[in-house]
Formats: structure tokens, C-alpha cells, sequence
């Protein structure tokens, strides 16, 4: 069969009646990488928008010969879902839970339906889909079969595989499959492979289905007739080479009413794993093993809030269910008379539960970093033992690692025996990538032995991949490698599907994705304007943070997360973290698609980044998706002409300081129709927003009218930023007056110290660090004198605490970081302070993006609770994000976005109840939206209407 050109392909599948088809540089490189190291460009990527857009997609490829490899939300981490043909991305269309019977306790979903979408229609019938992967908000059902993935929770309610009744499936060859207990092996597929079984049972009884987390290779032992030939059960896992999902019916359980944790501390996670098996006769739905570097990772996020854990070094997280919470009570003191623990710790409140499951949750991104900052990686990543030998497997494995001069940080499903890890192999590092490749494969190998010698698994739920297929022959015989080529050539046997995985495997060396980037630095590129100083001053190894573990697709609006807000909004990769970070690292790589700081793809990934921060703190990476979008706008306009915003907008201060001579003239002119219209033509504004109104008399106007505060109190020093101050200085009055109830004597700082947020977030560095410059020289004597600063506005307060480290740098902004304080936080400082009674008040708060990320609310959040209002707190963004929400071509986004928590939560709400908003933006979204007026904690506690 001939090779066709990327063009040809593409015009080939549109052909073929395929709407959803993109071999754009673009799109290539958002799919050139999942969450493994490894780095393969498609030739084009494919969204099905239904099972004959599939069925045609594979047809063109076996036309051409083109390779075809299923995708669903890009989340394994062994490199399952890359390659060189075509990516079929079922996640954008086929994403629906086609029924639900109740009854039955069975749902038949589409490939693409996210697991948590399946839980939440599941849930109102008592009903649950049992595996659960800490994935389970962005993976989908589709990626779930074809990794047999497991998850916390498969200790009580087993795997993928357990769970999976019926596929609809084609074969590679083209052959359409029915499958469900009791399928009867017609002529051809099905019955050349029980033949096939029927010739091989003695090598499948004895090699495959030892254990539980024996998920490596083909799960052939479900064809063994005493198994009952069951066809569907022993394609999951099969990652994609032998046939394509179409819909998959699967078993839902009842889920306990009640659960509870027992949390238990030890002096080593090896101890932690000597303790398991005598934990598992009480029937725990989970034990998870978890390291106290990875809590300390967290510890080291600014604004992340850590539960209290018992002491030790290691714990085990275990789950407990039952009818009532003293059903679970009981069970729990079972466990601790079994458990030999230095410490321990039962929780029945749910919300202190899913903290603790939060932790465990993001291990695969905060394991990504060792205890000194050094990036981590997987290939090695979670490897099972029958649990028994768990205890010895992980002393051993810490040996080995300590003999290849490694670091890395187990965790995992303890009680199923599986662990994971990220390991710091030494890609890119001195000596060059063939260095860090020699390095990794030295280690598999030998880790693969270790694995083998412990009767264990390669994989334990991710699959085997790129990563660990080559590996194969260290743990099965030649019989069993022969016996998967020949099972391999029965349902494809042109060899489209996924090659180069679990058959004929890729070099597990091959195609490293971190390996192949260049490192950026001030030498081989225009000289970076921002310090990356948490990556060496290194833009790539800054990009290279994002692992791709995907929390950026999940849905964390709704437990308080802001990242990331533009991709509910879209649903679109491009307009995820992971695939902005995708986009950069092809930009930074050689040979790839996308060449340049101009690049158009750049700039269409990075166009719907409302640089809102949530990254920083939500990505468990930390990737700082807003300071890669400043820098390349800085390195792509610098001297060149700008997008007209960029002087407009982003330098809003300075014309804001010109407005403030003759405010009531400006406003006027503004308010008509016919001027409003010319200005927002003019500011590249779009002509739905409506401009704010200048403060007839700004906040230092009036400051300086004020009587000279008498007392001697504290001092403390009120900065005002350029928003607050020509917009809404009532807030910082009201600040200025809850600041001296306390007993402070209220100081304000120079005129002249504006953050530069609107010069940063339009790329303009070479300007911000002058003006930065000036506030931060300005702010550091003030600090130095002992004198806290307290900030206003949540986006300025954060530059102060965040972008003054990496635009300015140096002792000074240090110091003036370190001295800055949000007003919660000052007054939660304050000795004998009592807010004013806030009791039966319905508070709806909306933190400001770079409060919740930066800064962090839960001394508001405490604040407010002391105060006894009743507190709902919003997550997500408001969706205006300075002057990005009101640039042409993001109107009808910015509001998607407020309409994901803040429109809803404020629709119908009682006029007596606050809705908290100490961001100008927020307050602007809200009164242009929904006609309400926002409050700031400093008006709420000063008793001021807004």
C-alpha cells in the first residue's frame, strides 16, 4: 500500500465524510505527547463525531496504511495514545452516556464520556462505576479499557476489566464485534482465536491472571473456557493495537452510604507496605500508600492548604464503608488494633476526607519534582507485586535506585500492591540526551528484573505502552511473547493499530520528549525578560514542568479550583495548560511544527490564557502558564509595532492618571454613544462592554483631604493600586477605616507605585520592570522598618507576592514579598481583633483568580467563618481577567466563563445577601452581567453598602 503525503491524508479522510479532521501544525503539536516522556507527531488528528465517522476513519487508514491510534483524554502515561499516522480523539464528541438502567445496574457510555460523567449520572440511583483512577474528572471510559485501569477504589470494586460486560469494537481488519458473556465464536475473528486459546491453555494458565495488578500484555486468560471465552473482558487492556471502542457497556455497583478514613503513620513506606495484608480481611475499599516528600511538595505551594496527618514518614490512606458512620467507626477500630502504626488518625467528615484524597490524587504531578526542585519523570511508573512482597519489592527498589544515583517517590495502591513513581532521570542534563537515554534504559532494565524476580507485573493499570513493551520478555516467556504476535495478527493484521506497542514493540528510547528539547538560555535565545527561577533561569525546563497528567481538562470549578477557565468554555486541547505547554515545548524543540516566538500556533494557544493564574497553584506541576504567555509576547512584540491593546489597555494606568485631571469630562465622553463607541474602537475593546467609570475623586485625593490620623497604634502601610485608586477608592477608604478600628495608624505610600500588572500580562517586561522597579525600591524601605504592606486588589497584591520576584528579582523585592499582606491576613495577625458580627449573613464569595492562586483565601475564608456568615465559596474565574475579558474576539468566551459558577450562584439570590468580590474585575463582570453589585471584604467588615 502506498504512503500518502499529510495533505493527501487529510483530503483522504474529509473524503471519506469526516468533519472534524485537522493536520494543522497546531493541532499536531497538542497530540504530539500524553502524559509520558514521549514526544511522536501525528499526521493528523481526527475528533469522530460518531461510530460511522470511526468506522470511516479506519478504513482510510488501512487504505493508506496509515497507522491509527485511539485517544481519549490524552492521560497515559506510558506513551499509549501517540503516533505517527492519525490520533483519533474520541473525547470531543463521542462523550455521551448513551443509557443508564438502574435496575440492571449496567450503563452503555460512548468511548469519550469522561469517568466522572458516567459517576454523576450514576450517582442519583445509589450507583457508582467502580474503578475510580485519580484521573477519574478527565479520563475517559474509553482510555480506562484500553489501560485496564484500576484507581484507588479497585481494591473493593476491582478493575476495568471486571466491570466491562459488552463492547461494540472493529477489529483492525475491519470486522465488526458484538461482545457480552455467552458470545458465540462465529466463523472467522473470534473463532480462529479459540482455537488458537484452545492450542495454548497450559502457557495461559500458567504465565497470565497470577494476581490482580497483572495488567502487562494481553489479558488472554479471560478466554480460558473454565472463564467462559470472554471476548470483551480480554480486549481491556489491550491499548488500542487490536480493536477500536465504539460503545462499551459496563457494570455499576451500589455505592456505600457512608465512609470514613483511617489514616496511619510509619517510619518508612516500606513498613507502610509490611502492614498492608493485615489490614485487607476488614474489607477496606482502598489502601493507599503515601510518602512524605509528596506532602511536603504541597507544603511548598504557596496558597495550598495541607490536612494535619499523624506522624511519620509514610501513611497508608485507608477507605472503609458501610451503612452507617458507626458501622464504619467499628470497622476503623478493627483496623488500628491490626495496623502496628507510630500514629493514626480516623476521619468521617467528608470534607477532611476529600483534603486527604486530594493529596493522594495529585501524586502523579507532585511527584514530578524531587525534594531539591530537580525534575521527575515517568517511564518507570507503576509497576505490581502480589501484595505479600511489597514490603521487600520497595526496599529493593529504593536500593536500586540508590545504586543508579536516582531519586523518586513511591506511592500508590498499596493494597493491590502497586506502586508508583517519577524518577529524576537525567534528560538534557550534561552530557546530552543520549547520556540521559542510556541512563533510563540501564535503570528499566534492571528494575524490570527486580519487578520479575518479586513474580510481579511491569504494569500494574497504566499499561505497557512505549515505555515497558520492550521489556515483555523480562517477565513472560518466549511462548507468551508469540502467543500475543499471533492474537495481534488475528484482529489486525495490516498492523494499523497503535504500532509499535505491547507487538513489535518501539525502543522503549525511542522518541523522549524531554530528552529532545533544547535548553533555553540567555545565550541561545533573545534574552528571556522573566528569571524562571524556580528552573534555573530556563524557559524550556520551565515549559517541561507540565507532564500532561491533564488535571487542567478536569472540572475543578466546583471544589474551588480556578485552572483552568477558558477550557470548559471551549472544550478544546488548545485551550488547556497542557496543551499551551504542549505548543511552547514544540516551539522550543527542533524540527517540530511550530517554529518561533510569532508563530500563528503560539499565539492561537495562548490567545484564550487569561494569564489568571490558576495554573500556578491547581497544575500539581506548578506550571505558570501566565508567565509563558508574558514572555512570549514580550520576545514577540519587542520593538514592533503591538496589538492595539497593548497601548490602549495595557498601559491603562498612565491614561487613567490623565483621565483623573478632568474626570467628569472623560466620563461624559465615554458615556455617549457615539464617544463610547469611538474609545472602545480605539482601545481594541468590544463594543458589548461597557467602560467603567472614572472615580470623580481618586482615593489619594481624598487621602490627602482626610484628617492626619491621631494614635499611636502600629503602623501599617495602605498601598493603593492604580485600579482601586481611579476606580473604586471607596474600597480603600473602607479599608483605611476597618485597618484603624483595629488599632493601626493607617500610612500610605508614594503616588507613584503601580504594580505594572497591565504592562505584564500584555507582555510589556522591559516597561514592567521599570515601573515595578520603582514600587518595589519605593515599598522596601517601608518594609525594612518593620511596617506590614496591605494590598487591595487581589491582582495587584499578588504582582507584590509573585511577579516582582521573577520581572524584578533581588533582596529588595524579597523583602517587600515577604511584607506584603493581604487585609484577612493582617488582621487575623492582630492581637485581640474581633470582626463584626456577620451572624445568619448569606455570603456568596467569588475570589479574585490570582487571590485563590497566589495569595490564598483561607484567612478570608477563616475570617469570614469566625465572623459567622454563612459562606458559599465560587470557584472558577469571572471570566474577565482585566483587560483580556474585554479585548475583541474574547467577549463571548469571558461570559461562558461567568456563567460556569458566578452567573448561576448570584441568579435569584435575596438582595439582603453579599456577594464577596474583592477583585475590580470580578465586581466589573458582576454589575455588567447580572446587574448586581459586588462587595469588598473591606466594605463588608466596614459595614459600607458597595
Amino acid at each position: 500500500m502506498s504512503r500518502t503525503t499529510a495533505v493527501d491524508l487529510a483530503a483522504a479522510l474529509r473524503a471519506a465524510g469526516l468533519t472534524d479532521v485537522d493536520d494543522s501544525g497546531l493541532a499536531r503539536a497538542l497530540y504530539s505527547s500524553d502524559a509520558s516522556i514521549y514526544r511522536v507527531l501525528p499526521r493528523a488528528v481526527v475528533r469522530p463525531r460518531d461510530t460511522d465517522e470511526v468506522l470511516a476513519t479506519l478504513t482510510v487508514c488501512r487504505e493508506l496504511g496509515v497507522p491509527l491510534t485511539a485517544r481519549g483524554a490524552g492521560t497515559s502515561i506510558a506513551g499509549n495514545a501517540v503516533g505517527t499516522g492519525v490520533v483519533l480523539d474520541t473525547s470531543r464528541h463521542m462523550n455521551q452516556v448513551l443509557s443508564l438502567d438502574a435496575g440492571a445496574r449496567t450503563a452503555t457510555v460512548q468511548p469519550g464520556v469522561v469517568q466522572a460523567a458516567l459517576q454523576t449520572a450514576a450517582r442519583p440511583h445509589g450507583l457508582r462505576f467502580g474503578p475510580d483512577p485519580s484521573t477519574h474528572n478527565r479520563c475517559t471510559i474509553g482510555g480506562m479499557i484500553g489501560n485496564n485501569a484500576c484507581g484507588s477504589r479497585a481494591l473493593g470494586y476491582g478493575r476495568t476489566s471486571d466491570n466491562v460486560l459488552g463492547l461494540d469494537v472493529v477489529t483492525g481488519g475491519g470486522t465488526r464485534l458484538d461482545l457480552g458473556p455467552g458470545t458465540v465464536p462465529e466463523p472467522g475473528v473470534l473463532a480462529d482465536l479459540q482455537r488458537l486459546v484452545g492450542a495454548e491453555l497450559a502457557t495461559i494458565r500458567t504465565e497470565l491472571g497470577r494476581f490482580g495488578r497483572q495488567v502487562s500484555g494481553y489479558s488472554l486468560e479471560h478466554l480460558l473456557p473454565e472463564r467462559g471465552f470472554d471476548v470483551a473482558r480480554a480486549l481491556v487492556g489491550s491499548e488500542g493495537t487490536l480493536g477500536l471502542v465504539l460503545s462499551a457497556t459496563v457494570r455499576l455497583v451500589a455505592d456505600a452510604p457512608f465512609r470514613g478514613l483511617v489514616v496511619l503513620g510509619y517510619r518508612t513506606m516500606a513498613d507502610a507496605a509490611d502492614a498492608t495484608p493485615a489490614l485487607l480481611p476488614h474489607e477496606p475499599t482502598a489502601v493507599e500508600g503515601l510518602d512524605q516528600r509528596i506532602v511536603q511538595r504541597l507544603r511548598d505551594v504557596p496558597a495550598a492548604v495541607v490536612p494535619d496527618l499523624p506522624r511519620g514518614d509514610g501513611w497508608l490512606i485507608v477507605e472503609l464503608t458501610g451503612d452507617t458512620v458507626a458501622e464504619v467507626e467499628a470497622k476503623a477500630r478493627g483496623v488500628l488494633a491490626d495496623a502496628a502504626a507510630l500514629d493514626s488518625l480516623v476521619v468521617t467528615d467528608p470534607a477532611e476526607a476529600a483534603a486527604i484524597w486530594r493529596i493522594r490524587e495529585d501524586g502523579a504531578g507532585l511527584a514530578a519534582r524531587t525534594s531539591d526542585g530537580r525534575p521527575a519523570h515517568a517511564g518507570w511508573e507503576d509497576a505490581a507485586v502480589p501484595v505479600e512482597r511489597l514490603g521487600d519489592y520497595l526496599r529493593g527498589f529504593e536500593a536500586l535506585l540508590d545504586g543508579h544515583g536516582l531519586q523518586g517517590v513511591p506511592y500508590g495502591h498499596f493494597g493491590d500492591g502497586c506502586v508508583h513513581v517519577r524518577i529524576d532521570f537525567p534528560f538534557g542534563a550534561d552530557g546530552g540526551p543520549d547520556r540521559g537515554r542510556a541512563r533510563y534504559r540501564a535503570f528499566v532494565e534492571d528494575a524490570a528484573g527486580l519487578v520479575a524476580g518479586y513474580g510481579g507485573s511491569l504494569s500494574g493499570e497504566h499499561g505497557d505502552g512505549r515505555a515497558r513493551s520492550e521489556l515483555l520478555p523480562l517477565m513472560y516467556s518466549p511462548a507468551v511473547i508469540s502467543l500475543f504476535e499471533r492474537v495481534k495478527a488475528l484482529f489486525d493484521p495490516d498492523d494499523v493499530l497503535n504500532p509499535g506497542v505491547l507487538v513489535r514493540p518501539a525502543a522503549l528510547d525511542d522518541d523522549v520528549r524531554t530528552a529532545a528539547a533544547p535548553v533555553v538560555s540567555r545565550d541561545t535565545r533573545p534574552t528571556l525578560a522573566l528569571a524562571y527561577r524556580h528552573d534555573g533561569g530556563d524557559l524550556s525546563a520551565a515549559v517541561h514542568r507540565c507532564t500532561g497528567v491533564g488535571k487542567c481538562r478536569a472540572d475543578l470549578q466546583s471544589s474551588g479550583g480556578v485552572m483552568c477557565p477558558s477550557w470548559p468554555a471551549t472544550r478544546n486541547e488548545k485551550d488547556t495548560t497542557r496543551g499551551r505547554a504542549r505548543v511552547l515545548q514544540e516551539m522550543l524543540a527542533p524540527g517540530g511544527p511550530v517554529t518561533g516566538w510569532r508563530s500563528p500556533e503560539v499565539h492561537d494557544a495562548l490567545d484564550l490564557c487569561l494569564s489568571c493564574k490558576g495554573c500556578s497553584s491547581d497544575c500539581p506541576t506548578g506550571v505558570d502558564m501566565a508567565a509563558y504567555k508574558s514572555e512570549v509576547l514580550h520576545q514577540s512584540y519587542r520593538r514592533r509595532l503591538r496589538p492595539l491593546p497593548h497601548y490602549t489597555l495595557g498601559r491603562l494606568p498612565r491614561w487613567a492618571d490623565l483621565a483623573a485631571r478632568a474626570p467628569r469630562l472623560v466620563n461624559g465622553f465615554l458615556g455617549s454613544r457615539l464617544g463610547g463607541r469611538l474609545a472602545k474602537w480605539g482601545a481594541g475593546m468590544d463594543q458589548r462592554r461597557a467602560v467603567p467609570a472614572f472615580a470623580v475623586r481618586t482615593f489619594r485625593q481624598q487621602w490627602q483631604d482626610r484628617p492626619a490620623a491621631a494614635g499611636d497604634g502600629p503602623p501599617v502601610a495602605l498601598w493603593v493600586d492604580s485600579f482601586t485608586d481611579h476606580f473604586d477608592p471607596d474600597t480603600a477608604l473602607a479599608a483605611a477605616e476597618v485597618l484603624e478600628a483595629a488599632g493601626y495608624r493607617v500610612q500610605v505610600p508614594g503616588s507613584d507605585t503601580c504594580c505594572g500588572l497591565t504592562w505584564i500580562t500584555t507582555g510589556q517586561l522591559d516597561a514592567a520592570r521599570r515601573i515595578l522597579g520603582h514600587t518595589v525600591a519605593e515599598l522596601a524601605p517601608v518594609v525594612a522598618a518593620g511596617i506590614p504592606v496591605v494590598g487591595v486588589e487581589p491582582s495587584c497584591t499578588a504582582v507584590l507576592r509573585g511577579e516582582a520576584l521573577e520581572v524584578v528579582g533581588g533582596p529588595d523585592a524579597e523583602a517587600v514579598a515577604a511584607g506584603t499582606r493581604t487585609l484577612a491576613e493582617q488582621l487575623a495577625a492582630t492581637p485581640g481583633w474581633e470582626p463584626p458580627s456577620l451572624a445568619g449573613l448569606q455570603v456568596v464569595a467569588q475570589p479574585h483568580c490570582h487571590h485563590a492562586s497566589v495569595l490564598g483565601w483561607s484567612a478570608d475564608a477563616a475570617l469570614l467563618r469566625r465572623a459567622g456568615a454563612e459562606v458559599t465559596r465560587l470557584g472558577g474565574c469571572c471570566g474577565l481577567a482585566g483587560n483580556w475579558g474585554v479585548e475583541k474576539g474574547h467577549h463571548d468566551v469571558s461570559v461562558a466563563i461567568a456563567g460556569q459558577q458566578l452567573l448561576p450562584a448570584v441568579e435569584g439570590l435575596p438582595d439582603d445577601a453579599v456577594v464577596l468580590a474583592d477583585g475590580f474585575s470580578c465586581r466589573t463582570q458582576l454589575d455588567q452581567l447580572a446587574g448586581r453589585r459586588g462587595m469588598h471584604l473591606a466594605q463588608l467588615l466596614a459595614g459600607r453598602p458597595g
